[in-house]
């Protein structure tokens, strides 16, 4: 592809990114990689010249990899990009919604939009109080999550207790917390949809244990009939399979569809995914209720999406980027 500039892609965890740089080196499309464990910049510097959008996929979990300190540099460069007036994919308003949990409840509440009840604190003695009002089970977690890192449950305000006690509640980089309602999921699974260009691209069904909330799909090798997936193609090959939990792909109702499209658009998020759970297992007395609980600014797709899915989604991603960034250019001679 003719561009005078090349897209950048700025990330963190290089693995999950693979699939996409395969696919951009295979039509020959011009792109650098910008690794944020690496990046620096000059505030005299003008990205506007060099690159002709740039594709932010930096990853909240990454101080779950010893790389916190990556995600409030990681502000700092989005807004010296907006400030010069560069293209963005996912820039500074999707950044900061991704990274803080209470705002995305926050921003459903504002729309509208069911969510599990929860409480924010910013001290581990400040947790038991917090239930007023809420079911039990509850979990905790950090605000600034990524990959259920950090995520505890518990069933009785006595173990809540002890655990807040004895220092074991996690806090996270900005020292705030969410204690939230748990959801049993109906069916024993969660939804994830996906979008591209902040319209619905495919959905899937997370078929889920219980015992984990590291619910990555780029890293679930089996589907929902046991068959496996091409772990060459995961996104996460080091981490997969994730034991017990199988995915197929899903036809969401077309009331999600549109209420994930309007919540992306008011994250300002382009290219991600929003997971929702019915509230309640079959048979027992929970409402029923669909709840919208995660908004991910980062999307790492399905293992296999040809076979999955029936399309590859990295290929629909690298025509998006492609053709964006040939808008960007043509605007601007």
């Amino acid at each position: 592809m003719s561009l005078s500039r090349p897209i950048a892609i700025y990330y963190e965890q290089p693995r999950w990114f693979l699939p996409l740089f395969a696919e951009l080196d295979r039509r020959g499309t011009p792109y650098v990689k910008l690794n944020a464990t690496e990046h620096a910049y000059a505030i005299e510097d003008h990205p506007e010249q060099k690159y002709s959008l740039v594709v932010n996929r930096m990853s909240p979990s990454a101080w779950n990899r010893e790389h916190g300190d990556c995600i409030f540099y990681t502000l700092g460069f989005l807004d010296h990009l907006k400030q010069r007036g560069v293209r963005v994919i996912n820039g500074l308003t999707a950044f900061r919604n991704e990274l803080s949990k209470a705002a995305q409840l926050s921003l459903l509440d504002e729309l509208g939009l069911p969510y599990p009840k929860a409480r924010v604190i910013h001290r581990a003695s400040q947790a038991v109080a917090a239930t007023e009002g809420l079911r039990w089970p509850v979990v905790v977690k950090p605000n600034i999550g990524g990959s259920g890192a950090g995520v505890k449950r518990f069933d009785t305000p006595e173990a809540l207790t002890a655990a807040a006690d004895a220092g074991e509640l996690a806090f996270g980089l900005d020292a705030t917390a969410l204690v939230q309602e748990f959801i049993p999921a109906r069916g024993g699974h969660i939804v994830r949809v996906e979008v591209l260009n902040g319209k619905f691209l495919y959905a899937i069904k997370v078929h889920i244990t219980g015992e984990t909330f590291d619910l990555c799909p780029a890293d679930i090798c089996r589907t929902a009939d046991g068959a496996t997936l091409d772990a060459s193609l995961a996104a996460c090959p080091l981490e997969a399979p994730k034991a017990g939990l199988r995915i197929e792909s899903y036809e969401p109702p077309a009331e999600v569809i549109a209420d994930v499209e309007r919540i992306m658009a008011a994250s300002g998020i382009e290219l991600g995914g929003i997971e929702y759970i019915v509230d309640g297992r079959d048979g027992d007395d929970r409402d029923g209720q669909r709840l919208y609980y995660d908004i991910n600014a980062l999307s790492n797709f399905v293992s296999d999406g040809l076979h999955l899915v029936g399309f590859d989604p990295f290929v629909k991603l690298a025509d998006w980027l492609e053709a964006e960034a040939s808008r960007v250019e043509s605007e601007a001679n």
